[in-house]
């Protein structure tokens, strides 16, 4: 088998996988959209020996339950405010625990993420490949 052609359907492949996880991504904030719980969420401290510094979102889901809400490492970056600020949060309504912030930047940025690595995989198959 030809290398350029094995090369051209690895690259074609991966950009594919990497497209259809940005799909994945957009669909679970469309269905989120429609069928969401929103609800606002406080942020507070983490415990003062975790290492991480990223605060915590406390939110109330429809039950009347307290729910927490670990944004991640990059919860700054996706807008996620200081301690003591107030943030939209989005359940499904039977899953607390898949809650998500309702910002712009959390929900999109995984999707961009998946969109600008397939359009890496597309754009290395076909230049590789001349």
């Amino acid at each position: 088998m030809d290398a350029r052609l094995l090369l051209l359907a690895l690259c074609t492949g991966v950009g594919l996988g990497f497209l259809l996880l940005a799909v994945r991504q957009l669909m679970t904030v469309a269905r989120l959209w429609v069928r969401g719980v929103l609800v606002t969420g406080t942020v507070t401290a983490r415990v003062p020996g975790d290492r991480r510094r990223t605060g915590l979102v406390v939110f109330t889901d429809h039950l009347g339950r307290t729910a927490v809400l670990d944004p991640g490492a990059y919860g700054p970056l996706r807008g996620l405010p200081p301690v003591g600020g107030t943030v939209p949060v989005c359940y499904p309504r039977d899953r607390p625990t898949a809650a998500r912030l309702w910002t712009p930047r959390y929900l999109m940025s995984p999707a961009f993420g998946w969109f600008l690595t397939a359009t890496v995989a597309f754009v290395c198959g076909t230049r590789l490949t001349r």
